[in-house]
């Protein structure tokens, strides 16, 4: 198997091992590493997910050889495994924490980015490569990419594909630490151990409240804010934060 998965207590980490082309995803990857989100999405007891890579890097894109095959039908299918998986980071209602090692270009960048945050090595370098290859951005990239970084600057990365370094993306808002090559998995699973005791409900509100802020007025965003607090209210682990409070302990939340 080349997408490995592993629990440690209520973190889930998902690892690309691939590493005769530095993790580069086939179509049998696609589906393991689709598979193990949607496994996620359904297990209560993992509340935090760290997605990484083995052999010093994050991964690099897509395995081209299966490109060019099937024709129009046989492209479509694969964007459709492809952004299945993009959908399935982004849309989990649960923290997300990209490790990025080393080399993280093509779909892979996405999928980091569909991560709610990136920690880089750093050796971590980001690339969206499609115009090396004469393609169009997939995964989402450039949408997530122009969330971050507005529209300019978001087409001088894809029209360049030129690599962007750990420091860069720390500089560009693209990561949220930068961090020795050896330090880079605890640290991330420090932080995924932190957001796993926190109230999983709410956390998972929160994420969405960030995304609705981006496409909707203000109006509409309260409209539904509105509706989210009444849901999180009714949750055990709202309970157990008003009754922490009023004891002045650290509450104990469990995800429910």
């Amino acid at each position: 198997m080349t997408v490995h998965f592993e629990r440690q207590d209520a973190v889930a980490i998902v690892t690309l091992d691939r590493p005769e082309t530095k993790n580069a995803i086939t179509p049998e990857m696609r589906r393991q590493l689709w598979e193990a989100f949607e496994d996620i999405a359904l297990d209560h007891e993992i509340r935090a997910v760290v997605l990484t890579g083995a052999n010093g890097d994050f991964c690099s894109g897509m395995d081209v050889g299966g490109m060019g095959r099937g024709g129009v039908v046989g492209s479509m299918d694969r964007m459709h495994t492809l952004n299945r998986i993009s959908r399935a980071i982004h849309s989990l209602n649960k923290p997300t924490i990209a490790a990025v090692p080393g080399v993280c270009v093509g779909v892979a960048w996405a999928y980091a980015m569909c991560c709610d945050f990136v920690l880089a090595s750093e050796k971590a370098r980001f690339a969206l490569i499609f115009r090396n290859i004469g393609l169009a951005p997939d995964g989402g990239s450039l949408w997530l990419l122009r969330q971050q970084l507005g529209a300019m600057r978001t087409k001088e990365l894809a029209y360049s594909g030129r690599m962007v370094g750990a420091e860069e993306a720390l500089d560009l808002g693209l990561a949220l630490e930068v961090l020795k090559p050896d330090q880079l998995l605890e640290r991330a699973l420090e932080l995924a151990r932190s957001l796993a005791e926190a109230p999983t409900v709410a956390l998972g509100f929160a994420k969405r409240q960030v995304d609705l802020a981006a496409a909707t007025s203000f109006d509409q965003y309260l409209d539904v804010e509105s509706l989210m607090q009444p849901i999180a209210s009714r949750t055990e682990d709202h309970e157990e934060g008003l009754k922490a409070f009023r004891e002045r302990r650290k509450p104990a939340f469990k995800g429910a």
